[in-house]
């Protein structure tokens, strides 16, 4: 039996203890074990970590000690795998860069705040998004510092409309990458939790999980 441990908290305009019920619903559905946590002190355990097959990061900004980032980093090392959406996991521990080189890409700005954009499948195989369309979401578009390495599945494309200097600037949306035996899966989308009522960025979430986890 698969298991995922989720740990939440930060800035609460993320609504992160809903979409981690949301996700760990999910997942308890496909027959994981789930444990829920709102304290940082559980990357402390680093045994407890390792067994489990997913960690569920969901905190936003915050801070993070250095001997909790090394716990979480040493779990994904030695082979725990990481999902995570929206500022929940790439706006996390600003000042951490070694978190951020796990996670792939760090949030910057989101031009014209909550707008209409278009999410572009760009890798139509994967099973992450495999057999999903282009689609609309009203959010943020995020803006983000990106890791070359990182394996795009979807991006969108800044109007120019805000921000005049990014007009047709492509910018990452889903993404996944390895970061020591870790599978990495992340996307930009989900600012709240009603953003997941949109289908593809639901599914999208859902498969980022199970695809990490190794399902």
């Amino acid at each position: 039996m698969k298991s995922a441990l989720f740990v939440w908290g930060g800035w609460e305009g993320h609504e992160p203890k809903l979409g981690v019920d949301l996700f760990a619903g999910l997942l308890e559905a496909e027959g994981f074990t789930v444990e829920i946590s709102d304290t940082l002190d559980s990357y402390l355990d680093v045994a407890h970590l390792k067994t489990f097959d997913l960690i569920v990061p969901t905190v936003t900004m915050s801070t993070i000690t250095d001997a909790q980032e090394a716990g979480l980093l040493e779990a994904a090392k030695s082979g725990v795998n990481v999902a995570g959406w929206h500022g929940c996991m790439a706006d996390s521990f600003r000042n951490n860069v070694n978190y951020q080189y796990m996670v792939g890409g760090q949030w910057v700005a989101h031009p014209g705040n909550i707008i209409d954009y278009t999410v572009n499948i760009t890798n139509h195989e994967h099973p992450i998004t495999h057999g999903l369309s282009d689609f609309a979401m009203h959010s943020e578009q995020y803006y983000m510092h990106v890791d070359p390495s990182n394996n795009v599945l979807a991006t969108t494309t800044f109007s120019g409309d805000y921000d005049s200097w990014i007009a047709g600037v492509v910018m990452p949306v889903v993404w996944t990458r390895r970061y020591g035996a870790a599978r990495v899966f992340y996307t930009s989308l989900g600012h709240v939790r009603k953003d997941f009522d949109v289908p593809e960025a639901r599914e999208i979430v859902g498969r980022g999980m199970l695809w990490a986890a190794g399902v």
